[in-house]
């Protein structure tokens, strides 16, 4: 097969495979986790060293990958590889932060908190099952591509970090900051043993004080509706309480109590 490539398509392979997908739903799997976990590495190395994070992690998976099955006539594509190397980067960065979990007991879905270096130790663990299960194939999965860029994304972000940051970071950091907090928020919530009430705060960014959002909230192990919408009205203060009513502690099997929310804007 490689005589029907010149060299240089061949060495730009190592670059291009990343940005195909088989298919909406890889195309759709990969970019959850890259927005899950991208944007804080993002903003640790910021924009202009995290792209080439990216793309050397990228790279770097795709060269284990064709090292250890150098004869595979299955072409290889899909950003897992240089994906893999964001969540390795995240896991020695931000290995205390929780990271919300759907986890369906007998067909019911359950939201919990796991942190980071759990839930990515694990993912990083099963890549090793797989691939030592597996054939020289993978069953249409590259596996060794992801661990090699779990590995090599741990290693570049300690490099890139060393390096220093240019001038056009700051610059993009301003035209490109977020208009938006995370969709969905999860909320801790506390209350007093008479109280039927919970309370818990609920963080938005100045646009969306001004202009006003819907955030999708989740109390862990909730009550009798775990997910839920909020509307944040234009205009809102700092300091201001939302009131959700029948949110709160259940009562009786008809009566719960209500839910008080503090929003908290945040730059």
């Amino acid at each position: 097969i490689g005589r029907m490539f010149t060299p240089m398509q061949q060495i730009s392979a190592l670059v291009t495979f990343m940005f195909l997908h088989g298919g909406f739903w890889h195309l759709l799997g990969n970019m959850w986790s890259l927005y899950i976990f991208g944007d804080n590495i993002e903003d640790r190395l910021g924009h202009v060293r995290y792209l080439v994070f990216y793309l050397l992690s990228g790279i770097a998976s795709g060269v284990l990958h064709l090292v250890l099955h150098p004869h595979s006539t299955i072409p290889t594509i899909g950003a897992s590889g240089a994906i893999a190397g964001v969540m390795g980067a995240y896991m020695i960065s931000y290995p205390k932060s929780k990271i919300l979990t759907l986890i369906p007991i007998f067909f019911i879905p359950y939201f919990i908190e796991v942190p980071a270096f759990i839930f990515l130790g694990i993912w990083f663990f099963l890549q090793f099952l797989n691939a030592a299960g597996s054939s020289a194939h993978g069953g249409g999965i590259a596996w060794w591509a992801h661990i090699g860029g779990f590995i090599a994304g741990i290693l570049f972000l300690k490099m890139l970090l060393a390096a220093p940051r240019s001038g056009i970071d700051d610059k993009l950091r301003v035209s490109t900051s977020k208009r938006h907090t995370p969709g969905l928020q999860v909320i801790h919530t506390f209350s007093t043993l008479e109280s039927s009430d919970l309370s818990g705060d609920i963080f938005i960014n100045p646009m969306e004080a001004k202009n006003g959002t819907r955030k999708l909230v989740n109390i862990p192990w909730g009550f009798q509706q775990r997910l839920f919408n909020v509307t944040i009205p234009s205009g809102v203060k700092d300091g201001s309480i939302l009131r959700l009513r029948g949110m709160g502690k259940r009562i009786s099997y008809d009566r719960s109590g209500d839910l008080f929310l503090k929003v908290l804007v945040r730059e």
